[in-house]
């Protein structure tokens, strides 16, 4: 359910969309674009919430993947390309409670059944990736943070869709009645890694006092009683240039995903979408005006930057999947499709630590841990401020190895 539609019963009636579960069949809306369903129902059912419609039919809802469902009924053709759902091989004694208690046993890593599973989950150009926030890192976003860190494909977490539900995903111990996510396009796959094998055990062994968030298991899945859900880091815990179009969300206690903001690439800022009914979710938001129109983050410093070149000049480019990559530019004529691109960061070793470069102020440098473990943390005293995300100061002449490197994407516009 979006804000563009509150009324779930009655809009699943208009609709026709009917959905079989548990054996019954229930109307229902489409969450999305089939990733996962809200199912109605006039009586109480088991696992459905009480939550009154305003046309005061279908008081019990319940969310649901589109995994967990037997039929869909009345289901309008799709417009977009699905992402693909995660696969079991078949096997007799070995079903889905056998593959949830694997991935949530550090020492199953390496299951051939589990990895087979995970392997399943697959980012393409175009993949719609998730992280949820909370509201101070909502403001931070809007101020002009990019995406890094964990992350998840819509796909994998669409039946999560109250603050309750999206706890499991949240990186840091901040809650609140609502829950905020951002959204986004993946514009490759290389920009992205599953947090298991031997370069990522280093997470998996920090001690409880040096990280925030649930625990890394290593086995690429979130740790949860009772979500089998696929994780994700960006590569070396990079940040990434914001794609066009990438929103800001909020999810109330009711279900309805609101739509904050949506970034505008070429005005480096967001525009907000929520109209005044829904401002009050924002009052949580430290240092946000709810009426503000318009948010530029133009001058907020950038640790990496996505390059394009077009007849043989490079040019800032923007990510606009599933389309590809194009030419960052004001006026429509001028916004070429690239020829070639590349994410630009800059990296150093600090204490014989990896790190990337985020700004530099002073003579002193913002670093970010590539390779978080137990020992570069306390070489280097970097503090988590975020699952898996390890920060420090550090001044710039004791740094060695620092460059600008280039990470080509394989093909552009393919």
């Amino acid at each position: 359910m979006t804000v563009t539609d509150q009324a779930g019963g009655a809009a699943s009636e208009r609709t026709g969309l009917r959905v079989t579960y548990d054996g019954r069949v229930h109307p229902a809306e489409e969450l999305a674009r089939g990733a996962a369903y809200e199912l109605f129902s006039a009586d109480e059912a088991p696992g459905f919430e009480w939550c009154p419609r305003p046309d005061g039919g279908h008081p019990w809802r319940r969310f649901v993947h589109a995994t967990e469902v037997e039929a869909v009924h009345g289901a309008a053709e799709p417009t977009d390309e699905a992402d693909a759902p995660l696969l079991m091989p078949v096997h007799r004694a070995r079903g889905w409670a056998y593959v949830h208690q694997l991935s949530q046993r550090p020492a199953a890593a390496d299951d051939p059944t589990l990895a087979a599973v995970r392997a399943s989950a697959v980012v393409r150009p175009g993949t719609r990736m998730m992280k949820v926030l909370s509201a101070r890192q909502l403001a931070g976003y809007v101020r002009g943070w990019l995406p890094h860190g964990f992350c998840y494909r819509e796909h994998d977490v669409a039946h999560l869709r109250t603050p309750a539900g999206m706890a499991v995903l949240r990186g840091d111990p901040e809650g609140g009645d609502v829950a905020y996510a951002l959204r986004w396009r993946a514009a490759d796959p290389a920009d992205y890694d599953v947090p298991v094998g031997p370069v990522h055990r280093g997470l998996t062994v920090l001690p409880p006092r040096d990280r925030l968030g649930p625990p890394v298991l290593g086995t690429g899945f979130v740790p949860s009683n009772a979500q089998l859900v696929p994780e994700f880091v960006t590569r070396d815990f990079a940040d990434l240039p914001m794609p066009a179009n990438a929103t800001l969300l909020a999810y109330p206690a009711d279900g309805v995903e609101v739509v904050l903001y949506t970034y505008q690439a070429e005005q480096r800022g967001w525009l907000r979408l929520a109209g005044p009914q829904w401002r009050h979710l924002l009052a949580a938001v430290p240092g946000l005006a709810a009426d503000q129109e318009y948010v530029p983050t133009g001058d907020a410093p950038r640790s990496t930057q996505l390059v394009g070149a077009y007849a043989g000049v490079e040019y800032e480019a923007v990510a606009d999947q599933p389309g590809g990559f194009r030419v960052l530019a004001m006026t429509r004529a001028a916004r070429y499709p690239v020829e070639a691109a590349a994410r630009r960061l800059r990296t150093a070793t600090w204490r014989g630590v990896p790190c990337l470069v985020l700004r530099e102020e002073a003579g002193w440098l913002r670093l970010r841990l590539r390779r978080p473990d137990p020992d570069a943390v306390a070489r280097t005293g970097a503090q988590c401020h975020e699952r898996g995300v390890y920060e420090v100061w550090a001044p710039g002449a004791e740094l060695t190895d620092d460059r600008v490197v280039d990470l080509p994407y394989p093909r552009p516009n393919a």
